[in-house]
């Protein structure tokens, strides 16, 4: 009755998954300026409640992230932006 135990057979086969390299898409497409006018633009890196999204989700560099949020809060000071909001997307 005891089968063997190197047969071990899976349903579907176990996936390995394989990890993108984060990049900064700002340096990648030689961005220098981020325009705090561009509230389309900046919307990108906002979630749903209207947070700035982290470096460690986006991958974006920190010279650019610090650019991004200076961005961002003078979009919210200026009303381009909500600073906070239920559903945003």
């Amino acid at each position: 009755m005891a089968q063997n135990q190197s047969e071990i057979r899976y349903l579907t086969p176990p996936s390995v998954e394989i990890k993108k390299k984060k990049y900064c898409r700002f340096q990648k497409s030689k961005i220098r300026y981020i325009d705090y006018k561009d509230a389309e633009f900046l919307k990108r890196v906002l979630n749903e409640q209207g947070k700035i999204l982290p470096r460690r989700i986006t991958g974006t560099s920190l010279k650019f992230q610090r650019k991004v949020a200076k961005a961002v809060k003078r979009a919210r000071h200026l009303a381009l932006l909500p600073y906070v909001t239920d559903l945003m997307k």
